[in-house]
């Protein structure tokens, strides 16, 4: 089981995804900024260094807004998402510390727009994107959302 923070970054109509290689049904994965969480360290505190470590940017984390459950074998995660705003730093691709400088699975930063997501394949973006592509209406996900598990076995 694995929990994770996810912010979501919206900024003139458009939100900020990393595109991570190898994952996904279709090869890559866009997704949010975000990771697994630190023992001994917040939500909040976790968030804010996962997004320094990926996007070069410090943020203010505002508002909690959905959970997303995951499950396809081996892997079973919680990640919980949340508005953000930036407050510094300078946006560049990060790296994962927790993998070698030739491991590295983030390959591109960038701010999509409605259209932007809407001509991704679906396999290509985060489940949560099945459920609104308009990064203007993201804050109106509330709840649980069990959207990408092939199987509750």
């Amino acid at each position: 089981m694995r929990i994770r923070v996810c912010g979501l970054l919206v900024e003139d109509g458009k939100i900020l995804l990393i595109k991570h290689e190898g994952l996904g049904e279709e090869g890559h994965l866009w997704a949010p900024p975000g990771g697994g969480m630190e023992y001994g360290s917040s939500a909040e505190d976790n968030l804010k260094r996962e997004f320094r470590e990926e996007t070069g940017l410090d943020i203010d984390v505002n508002q909690y807004l959905f959970t997303h459950e995951y499950l396809n074998k081996p892997l079973h995660a919680m990640e919980h998402f949340f508005i953000v705003r930036k407050k510094g730093g300078r946006l560049k691709l990060g790296s994962d510390p927790e993998m070698g400088a030739s491991d590295q699975i983030m390959k591109d930063l960038r701010f999509m727009n409605e259209n932007d997501i809407r001509n991704e394949t679906l396999g290509r973006l985060h489940k949560m994107f099945e459920v609104e592509p308009n990064p203007n209406k993201i804050d109106r996900l509330k709840g649980c959302f069990i959207l990408s598990n092939k199987s509750l076995k």
